[in-house]
């Protein structure tokens, strides 16, 4: 079962059609499935989560951090809106390869901006752009998995298209993060707590690396990757594609309990929307401000390696109950599970632990609780909101309000935490788990749960 953080950014855009009998696949799916996941989590995290860290790092405060990053999140958010017409030219091997190619040179161009004046502004604006590469590479690697392997491979293949999407962030939030503290503090010898523009020479070097990854995994797919064929409904000129817009937003809102199921979508991850780019600032913040004091190097590993992989196990953990039990049982718990243990960071800004071991209990209980609930929402997902003539295009509007969230609360977090102190905050953000609770206990089932 996929977990809920590939199924945010990975919905697939339209209806698939099974690959024809005679299509020849140039290699192995366990040659291209993994590392063309890897890439898309690559450039989704350096660019909606990692930024976060280095505009903090470079000087910024709080709010514009995360308001920055937040908006990184917009084209990610609407990408359904576009995906007929990646649809309507060439492959789909061939806009991934594309997509691939520009990420690399823009991440490289993103690390010659830094050496620029007034950099900040060049590199903001590569970011947005980049942002739109990279939900393209999404729309189209999404669309050769589920078009050149026909349904039993598409499954037999799920498990390793979320664990290789999850690598992603671990080496992104994780290591590259981590590298960038040391950097900064072994190759450069700055002082890891003061931030400022003297972080930019350890950033400058992540970004080229990033470059030259996706560059790498540009030429092996390149060899590796099949084309992918035509989705059933693809369009073949711009006014059938926006008929389909059209007709998908139509019948998307002729469904039964729609707008309850619009409230489950937005509101399920509120709490956690305010929590994600505050939670890292926290962590590397000065204990006289509130935070934990801890280096980039520190970060990348309680927050973007532990972290990260108890969402992992939580989210195979979560997939099993969920199996045995079903969802409607569940989803209340599931709810449950997402919410209630962002107490953790409320607790570690009353008590501003200094044990490593500590923080990282903190860190990964969050976390895990957060990968096991959060798999009743991708599956509400998939079995309520999104059955019927456009199933994987009203899927990823659900996926695309949920990223909505992501962007609107991203956007006024660090506002707010300045404004009302991390302790504060934090008691802000228990509160705002009381809708989550409320739209999942009304959460209408219509469709067999199975």
């Amino acid at each position: 079962m996929p977990t809920e953080a590939a199924a945010a950014v990975n919905p697939a855009p339209l209806q698939a059609a099974a690959p024809a009998p005679t299509a020849v696949r140039r290699a192995s799916p366990l040659l291209w499935v993994p590392t063309g996941y890897f890439t898309m989590a690559l450039a989704y995290v350096m660019l909606t989560s990692v930024t976060a860290i280095m505009f903090k790092n470079l000087g910024m405060d709080n709010g514009k951090a995360a308001e920055y990053a937040s908006y990184l999140i917009l084209a990610y958010t609407i990408k359904p809106l576009f995906a007929p017409f990646v649809e309507m030219y060439r492959t789909k091997k061939f806009f991934v390869l594309c997509a691939q190619l520009t990420l690399s040179l823009g991440f490289g161009a993103v690390a010659l901006a830094m050496a620029l004046p007034g950099y900040m502004a060049i590199m903001v604006a590569l970011f947005i752009f980049l942002s739109f590469v990279g939900a393209t590479q999404d729309i189209a690697a999404d669309g050769v998995y589920v078009t050149a392997l026909d349904a039993r491979s598409q499954s037999l293949y799920c498990g390793i298209q979320s664990l290789s999407w999850n690598i992603g962030p671990i080496v992104a939030s994780g290591g590259l993060v981590y590298l960038s503290g040391w950097l900064h503090t072994n190759t450069f010898h700055h002082d890891p707590k003061v931030f400022g523009p003297e972080w930019i020479d350890s950033w400058r070097i992540v970004f080229f690396i990033v470059a030259g990854i996706t560059l790498a995994m540009a030429l092996w797919h390149l060899r590796t990757m099949p084309d992918g064929a035509k989705a059933e409904n693809a369009p073949s000129s711009v006014g059938a594609a926006w008929f389909i817009l059209k007709d998908s937003f139509v019948t998307f809102f002729h469904k039964r309990d729609v707008w309850l199921m619009i409230g489950f979508a937005f509101l399920f991850r509120l709490s956690i929307g305010l929590l994600e780019k505050i939670g890292p600032f926290f962590m590397v913040d000065p204990v006289a401000k509130g935070g934990l004091g801890l280096s980039n190097e520190l970060l990348g590993i309680v927050y973007g390696t532990y972290g990260l992989v108890a969402v992992l196990v939580g989210s195979l953990l979560g997939g099993l109950f969920v199996a045995r039990r079903g969802l409607q049982p569940t989803l209340f718990v599931l709810c449950c599970a997402v919410n209630i243990p962002n107490v953790t960071f409320l607790l570690m800004a009353l008590y501003q632990p200094t044990s490593l071991v500590v923080i990282s209990a903190g860190v990964a209980i969050e976390k895990f609780f957060f990968g096991f609930g959060s798999v009743g929402f991708m599956i509400y997902l998939m079995q309520q909101l999104a059955p019927g003539k456009y199933t994987t295009t009203h899927y990823a509007f659900g996926t695309g309000l949920m990223g909505l969230c992501m962007m609107v609360t991203g956007l006024v977090s660090g506002h707010l935490q300045q404004l009302l102190g991390y302790v504060n905050y934090f008691w802000f953000v228990m509160a705002a788990t009381i809708p989550s609770f409320l739209v999942t206990w009304f959460a209408p089932f219509h469709q067999q749960d199975g």
